[in-house]
């Protein structure tokens, strides 16, 4: 028996009281999404569009404000200001500087921690000043820098490393007061001190000192003259010629202190001809052959007197940037390590493994196939790091002194001191501002570009 195919019959309509359901347009999406976006836009133009306008305005008025239209002379006046010109400067060196070391350093620990077996602990170690802020960072090098080799741990290491190869004098800043029977020592502050021409058998020379520091005389023995020269000898004593309660100048009183270890030349023409060495009780004899027979003078050599190394000053006109840049790489180089440490992860093995078989040596790989790969890593971060010291200002006005504060100006500083600090002249001060944001934007722009070109791959 047959069949009749029947058509398909229309859908079923939608029961009764149920809603139906409505396309959404394009249009309706763009307004909910602009809806959630109001607060962010609404926050963005409040705290940067305002401010950036604002500033563009008031760049245009004098100090006196907008009653006081100046035009551009703001910007013709900061770039003949001394201190706005120092401050480009030091900027361009913190551009070239500062995210090159940086970058440079994270690049070398990124790639040495996949090496070691506590590669995880010393990354932690090297990120750890990214916790740390700007003002506290920026204390503590201040103390790491400081002059006295007691307090920084810079000039503690200087000093130690100098101490070690270079020996200081026993009497730094010793110098003569009188003349004494034998010699009247004469000479510039630090010597060397020279004595009157003698002749050997004169009897023993005075070489009277003041001057020195109490606590290199711990355990000096009492001074004493030599009883008698030899024949055709010349001898003497070096001592401290103070007494407490008074003395005789130029003569060896009774508890007076023997300057031992003081270096002594007998000189003839301009040349030593003989050396000696004064003993425990400050004596010393040059020998007879060598010092001859015609007169001659004795001299201290300004070795005996030259004052113990002090370190290097760091926060000095001369070091201040580069050191403020130091503490600036402490902090940011655990930064650029992490990053590239990520894009190391994603490097195939494969790559490096062939190349090692191929007969590649470990540099050859790093320079040609681990380099070349992180290009776009070390590009981000390098951009980055330009953006972030060219708004460089807590480090700089925290570490650096008030003697050395304008040679280690940068812009920003100045921004704040044209402005707040003492210029109270807010137009020059919104000037800077503007030429700060110029400078930053292309390298910002710059940045946004490599993001949207990663994320189109």
């Amino acid at each position: 028996m047959s069949q009749t195919l029947s058509p398909p019959s229309p859908a079923a309509p939608a029961a009764a009281g149920a809603p139906a359901r409505r396309a959404r347009t394009p249009l309706g999406r763009k307004w909910i999404a602009a809806f959630f976006l109001l607060p962010a836009l609404i926050l963005l133009g409040a705290l940067v569009v305002y401010p950036i306008v604002w500033s563009v305005i008031r760049s245009l008025f004098g100090p006196d404000g907008f009653t006081d239209f100046v035009g551009l002379s703001n910007y013709t006046g900061i770039f003949t200001d001394h201190q706005t010109l120092v401050a480009i400067k030091n900027n361009a060196i913190w551009v070239v500087v500062a995210p090159v070391a940086a970058t440079g350093l994270g690049l070398i620990f990124a790639v040495l921690t996949e090496r070691i077996r506590w590669g995880t602990a010393f990354k932690l170690v090297v990120f750890m000043p990214m916790a740390i802020s700007m003002l506290a960072a920026g204390i503590i090098f201040r103390l790491v820098y400081d002059q006295d080799p007691g307090k920084g741990v810079a000039n503690a290491v200087a000093t130690g490393v100098h101490d070690t190869f270079f020996k200081a004098s026993a009497y730094p800043g010793a110098h003569p007061r009188v003349a004494g029977p034998g010699s009247t020592l004469t000479g510039p502050v630090g010597g060397p001190y020279t004595g009157k021409p003698v002749s050997p058998g004169d009897g023993p020379a005075a070489l009277a000192l003041v001057g020195v520091q109490p606590n290199t005389l711990t355990g000096a023995a009492q001074a004493a003259a030599p009883g008698s020269c030899p024949s055709g000898a010349l001898c003497g004593t070096v001592w401290l010629d103070f007494q407490p309660g008074g003395g005789t100048p130029g003569k060896i009183d009774r508890g007076e202190k023997a300057l031992a270890g003081v270096r002594v030349e007998a000189v003839r023409d301009g040349r030593a001809v003989a050396t000696a060495t004064a003993s425990k009780d400050g004596t010393f004899a040059l020998p007879a052959d060598r010092i001859g027979t015609s007169p001659l003078q004795l001299r201290l050599p300004a070795t005996n007197f030259t004052a113990q190394y002090a370190g290097v000053n760091w926060l000095g006109p001369t070091l201040v940037t580069w050191s403020i840049i130091g503490a600036y790489v402490w902090m940011w180089t655990g930064f650029a390590m992490v990053l590239i440490a990520a894009g190391l992860a994603g490097i195939p093995r494969e790559l490096l493994e062939a190349a090692r078989v191929d007969g590649a040596r470990e540099w050859q790989v790093f320079r040609r196939i681990t380099v070349p790969l992180l290009a776009p890593v070390l590009g981000v971060v390098l951009v980055t790091l330009v953006i972030n010291v060219l708004k460089i200002f807590d480090l700089v006005y925290v570490i650096a002194p008030g003697a050395s504060q304008q040679d280690a100006n940068v812009l920003a500083l100045q921004l704040y001191l044209s402005s707040f600090g003492g210029g109270n002249d807010q137009g020059t001060g919104s000037a800077l501002a503007v030429l700060l944001l110029a400078l930053v934007a292309p390298v910002m722009f710059l940045n946004i570009k490599r993001f949207r070109k990663e994320k189109s791959r």
